[in-house]
């Protein structure tokens, strides 16, 4: 049964029920968003006379929830206009209207009656063969379809989605024992494809997998740091972003979550699963239980493990929680031997060994909490799921960490785990041990460019299920590297298609990335048909190397500084012109030199949560890669007579000098980053590098011809400059900005306006980049603008690499 998903229904207008309408709306489908209607007038509604019998009255809660949803930050819709994809409606003279989608997602409240009474209206209303889906967190599926008929029960099962949905990768698909395997399948596929998630199917077990993991691994840590008398911020040091998890680490996710939902998620499982060997970790300290007595649940009570408060004189401080005295501090700076070792580690794979070896008090901490992480999830199988590798995707793409429980095990060392684990009295499960007696010394291992895992059942290594077009690079056999340096990999993808990706700091682009792209773009014209430009790292790229362009500047080595310039316009301008096409397939942050050679790129696959800027403004100069010129160029193309091309002139000239970034690739488009009807947006990041690589075999099958730089671009000269020069002045006068930022905006102008010219007219490429160059120049020799770099770099707001 082929289905095809052009409108649905979501049922529940809270928190999570309005941000997966949104999220429905972001990808194009139309959605009808109900929610009860209210029993009671609020005061202003009384006020202006209206009833209950109202339509605004009827429809208060789900579109107060929608536009609560839709102000929100972050915010839950790619651009504003989606929201038009949305209509509301009430379950009580809308229900009907369901007859008319193709699936129907529950997102009420988590009570099983509540539950069973709204499946019994969907039955009643939709027609057979419905998608009807149930976002419950933890509620058996089997308790769930009690009751229902049989064609209910095939075409359902649980979706669980995590918050915030735009966001968060994770798509949990629980089936039950009588729904159809086709269902699940194309579950699967519609999640990966179309809602861009890592979609992992789970038993109907309490909380799934990535909660009851994730849940078990908070418990367990508030018992450890009760035990070794850890502060707060010392706990999320040690398990934030040095283990590749989010900058929230525990402490600071615990209080956006809210406590009193990690309690109740905790009590849950302790219930429902008298079996589990660590049921004890479950149990609710002390210090946790007063908390919740207290009310301090985190950000929805304005303070838990850290609150929020003003000194004296007005400044801003949040203090943490002494867990033993109860009150609330400054922070403490934490410092560990361990963790400046691996300062200098910049591979986490590299970086876990150290971490867990450590000899101090982080390094215990390290050693208690992965034994008993390893130890938990090695007995969850096959009770959650039958393959290990779906609880590393969950707590992946569910929980935001960099490496799932079974990779950081592989990091250390099975075998080292097992001795260490006996050592201090720590139960792995048995097919552990039995898995290394048989010659299996890892859980993965890869081979022709595939993963395997290793599978209990079978006890023999069998392939990851992936989607046939997913390329992942760090799965291509070595053979598939045709050149390479320092921070520059050059690849073959297959189909005589060539992937350039780097890997240094942020993806920064220095000199040694400047060599790979020139030697990808050789290889490629000699022998291949085509060039993706791709990064599998955490950002596309977030620019061009600061720090060198400060070091350059202050020592005046101004020769060097135009030589740098110089060579990154030639690499932009060669994307340009290279004699095989040139797709760029960026996400994430793609800002400053990452957003030039994107722009100069034949085409762009963007990953829809793509954050894209000229931010150079903001550092003190303008963008020297061809950047300025190029939205000239672009401005020219669009500029019509009359006052049409004096706001066109202002609306670019704002973009770059306000350094916008956008919020999602859709917006880049409105911004003028990407190009409609040539750059395209792919929601699914998994397929980004296969779409990227169709997308290059496309051009050169139509009998791609390179284009030679453009001598016909219209500029503004002296009209754009006006301006420019009044506006900035204006803006100064106010008090709006700063003279150095009046100074930076005549550079600015006077490279986009093509010069003090006096009446429009024509030029080339080659003309703007050396205004474009001189100008930046330029605003390297002014002492503010080193005093702003510095400033930056200083403060780490922009990378020193």
């Amino acid at each position: 049964m082929k289905r095809n998903i052009r409108k649905i229904a979501v049922i529940g207008s809270g928190v999570m029920g309005s941000r997966i309408a949104c999220h429905y709306a972001n990808i194009g489908v139309q959605v009808l968003l109900l929610d009860i209607a209210p029993n009671q007038l609020t005061e202003l509604e009384a006020a202006k006379g209206l009833t209950l019998e109202s339509k605004v009255v009827r429809n208060r809660i789900v579109n107060d929830a929608l536009q609560a949803a839709l102000t929100s930050n972050p915010s839950p819709i790619y651009q504003k206009k989606f929201a038009s994809r949305i209509s509301t409606g009430n379950l009580t003279d809308d229900i009907a209207k369901i007859k008319d989608v193709d699936w129907i997602i529950e997102v009420v409240t988590e009570r099983l009656d509540i539950k069973q009474k709204v499946f019994e209206s969907i039955e009643a209303h939709c027609k057979p063969g419905t998608i009807v889906t149930t976002n419950t967190s933890g509620i058996p599926i089997k308790l769930l379809i009690q009751n229902r008929s049989e064609d209910f029960v095939k075409n359902f099962c649980g979706t669980h989605f995590f918050n915030p949905p735009r966001y968060l990768k994770l798509l949990e698909i629980i089936p039950s024992e009588k729904t159809d395997q086709e269902l699940i399948a194309f579950l699967e596929d519609y999640g990966q494809r179309y809602l861009g998630k890592t979609v992992v199917r789970c038993k109907d077990t309490p909380a799934f997998i990535a909660n009851r993991i994730g849940v078990y691994s908070i418990q367990a840590l508030f018992h450890i740091v009760e035990e070794m008398g850890l502060r707060v911020e010392e706990v999320d040091k040690l398990t934030g972003p040095v283990l590749g998890r989010p900058k929230s680490a525990t402490f600071r996710t615990c209080d956006v979550v809210g406590l009193d939902t990690l309690v109740h998620v905790a009590n849950g499982v302790r219930e429902n699963c008298p079996e589990d060997e660590a049921k004890a970790a479950f149990e609710i300290p002390d210090f946790i239980s007063k908390m919740v007595a207290e009310n301090r649940l985190g950000d929805k009570t304005k303070g838990g493990f850290y609150k929020k408060t003003k000194d004296e004189k007005g400044k801003t401080e949040i203090l943490s929680l002494n867990l033993t005295t109860g009150e609330y501090e400054p922070q403490q700076k934490a410092k560990f031997a361990t963790l400046e070792a691996t300062k200098m580690i910049d591979d986490l794979g590299q970086r876990i060994p150290v971490l867990y070896n450590g000899k101090d008090k982080a390094g215990e901490f390290y050693k208690k909490s992965f034994l008993n992480l390893f130890a938990y999830v090695s007995h969850r199988i096959p009770e959650i799921s039958d393959e290990l590798y779906r609880i590393d995707d969950a707590m992946k793409a569910g929980f935001g960490w960099a490496m799932g429980p079974f990779e950081y095990w592989e990091k250390i060392g099975v075998s080292k785990v097992l001795s260490d684990a006996k050592a201090m009295d720590i139960q792995i499960a048995p097919w552990v041990e039995e898995m290394i007696s048989k010659g299996h010394q890892s859980f993965y291992n890869l081979a022709d460019g595939k993963k395997y895992f290793y599978d209990i059942a079978s006890k023999s290594s069998q392939l990851v299920p992936s989607n046939e077009r997913m390329i992942v690079l760090s799965h291509l056999p070595d053979n598939s590297i045709v050149w390479q340096n320092k921070n520059v990999t050059v690849r073959h993808i297959g189909d005589s298609i060539l992937a350039c990706s780097w890997k240094t700091k942020m993806n920064t682009i220095g000199s040694e990335v400047i060599q790979g792209l020139h030697k990808a773009m050789d290889i490629a014209e000699a022998s291949y048909k085509g060039l993706v430009l791709f990064n599998d790292d955490e950002h596309f790229s977030a620019g061009a190397n600061v720090g060198l362009i400060f070091m350059l500047a202050a020592e005046q080595e101004y020769e060097e500084l135009d030589l740098a310039v110089r060579a990154f316009q030639n690499t932009t301008m060669r994307l340009r012109t290279c004699s095989v096409p040139v797709i760029a397939a960026p996400h994430s942050l793609a800002l400053g030199g990452g957003c030039e050679i994107s722009m100069h790129c034949d085409k762009v696959v963007a990953h829809a949560e793509l954050y894209m800027g000229l931010v150079e403004f903001g550092v003190g100069i303008i963008p020297g890669g061809g950047g300025t010129k190029e939205f000239a160029l672009r401005c020219g193309d669009e500029i019509k007579e009359g006052d049409i091309r004096i706001n066109t002139f202002r609306k670019r000239f704002l973009t770059v000098g306000q350094a916008k970034v956008s919020t999602s690739a859709h917006e880049a488009f409105e911004l003028g980053y990407l190009r409609e009807g040539i750059d395209e947006v792919v929601v699914s990041r998994e397929l980004q590098l296969a779409r990227a690589k169709e997308a290059a075999l496309e051009l050169y099958n139509k009998g791609y011809v390179a284009p030679t730089p453009r001598k016909d671009i219209y500029i503004l000269g002296q009209e754009g400059l006006g301006i420019v020069y009044v506006g900035a002045n204006s803006m100064f006068s106010g008090n709006y900005i700063s003279e150095h930022d009046q100074v930076i905006s005549e550079k600015l102008g006077f490279a986009l306006a093509g010069g003090d010219l006096s009446q429009p007219q024509q030029v080339s490429e080659q003309y703007l980049l050396d205004l474009e160059r001189k100008a930046f120049l330029e605003l390297c020799t002014k002492k503010k603008t080193l005093e702003r770099m510095q400033s930056l770099l200083t403060t780490g707001k922009i990378l020193r690499n």
